[in-house]
């Protein structure tokens, strides 16, 4: 490892796509991720790049789809309700089988909401979010240190199979300062990508990217193929982290800033007898199925705790299958559940 710096999770994450090569960001201002913008403002013409700030989120998603078009790495950046305005562009990107990064720092909401952290867009990120049948990775830190390498790596991963791919953090994780060591060197994987339309010099013909066709036969068999890549996606590049769950009395399903409150949640249980285990997706989709089921049958109970009125505990019911009981625990506009309302909630629960 090299240099290690203390840095805020915004800053991080736009330093992180600079080492993983992105030269061209379009976005928009919201709180709580506006550093990103202002980091990409001050470096990008330092390094040869392109910072646009659009008039809109309309307009910024559109000009990631002009740039994904070309090969390069591109990337915007929002927080909620902006994303929710992004959401016919990254439909648009799916359709057309574009890389693009996409950066969500999620507020409270409905609506326009408050700018304090949440948990409220899961849904709308690994549902689709737009429209039409597509998918999108949704990558999941809990650190500034993981912003940084889930960063690099969703351009890897954008690239390799030609996926919009998501950056989920909270406002937490974005407006947090911690120590990051960065690589002297980033792994940048390079891909081919003969299907960009970035000139033909004579030496093939016009590249055509579009997300339309009218022909129902063409149209069904372009979506047959996206599934077929998400199938692939789902095979191989699921991220999770199992900690403490063997033997787990109670196993608590958390991501992103959630998932660090319950490790020390972990450790007050242990001190009165309980053993809790966390399964923590790092990749939101695909969802790691094959963790809850690992221990559906061996555990008495699972608890799925989120900033959210309940979204990803759907997804960990669906995994579970009915083979053990999964309860809920959320809180909503902004308010980041304590530690203690946890650990009552897991007393509750098991006591039961």
């Amino acid at each position: 490892m090299g240099e290690k710096l203390l840095m805020k999770g915004n800053e991080v994450i736009a330093e992180a796509a600079i080492r993983a090569g992105c030269r061209h960001y379009f976005g928009y201002p919201i709180t709580p991720q506006t550093e990103v913008a202002h980091y990409m403002a001050k470096r990008m013409p330092k390094i040869g790049g392109v910072f646009l700030q659009a008039e809109s989120e309309v307009a910024a998603i559109n000009m990631v789809y002009g740039a994904a078009c070309t090969g390069v790495r591109v990337m915007t950046s929002s927080s909620s309700p902006g994303i929710s305005l992004k959401q016919e562009g990254i439909s648009y990107i799916a359709g057309a089988e574009l890389p693009a990064v996409i950066v969500n720092i999620m507020r409270a909401g409905p609506g326009l909401g408050g700018i304090l952290p949440a948990q409220g867009d899961y849904f709308q990120a690994v549902k689709g979010g737009g429209h039409g049948d597509f998918k999108m990775l949704v990558l999941a830190p809990c650190s500034v240190q993981e912003l940084y390498e889930l960063t690099v790596e969703a351009f890897n991963l954008a690239d390799k199979y030609r996926i919009g791919t998501m950056i989920l953090g909270d406002g937490t994780l974005g407006q947090m300062m911690e120590a990051v060591e960065f690589k002297d060197e980033e792994n940048i994987v390079h891909y081919e990508k003969n299907w960009a339309t970035n000139g033909t010099n004579m030496e093939r013909d016009h590249n055509i990217i579009t997300s339309i066709d009218t022909n129902p036969e063409i149209l069904e068999s372009w979506n047959l193929r996206l599934q077929d890549k998400y199938k692939q996606i789902t095979e191989n590049e699921v991220r999770v982290e199992e900690y403490n769950c063997d033997g787990a009395d109670l196993i608590v399903a958390a991501y992103g800033s959630v998932a660090r409150i319950v490790k020390n949640v972990i450790k007050m249980a242990q001190k009165e007898g309980i053993k809790v285990g966390l399964i923590r997706p790092i990749t939101l989709w695909p969802f790691p199925v094959n963790s809850f089921e690992k221990y559906a049958e061996v555990t008495k109970a699972f608890l799925t705790v989120e900033m959210s009125a309940g979204q990803m505990v759907e997804d960990v019911r669906l995994a579970v299958n009915g083979k053990a009981p999964v309860s809920f625990y959320g809180r909503t506009g902004g308010i980041i559940p304590t530690q203690q309302e946890i650990l009552d909630k897991i007393k509750s629960i098991l006591n039961r």
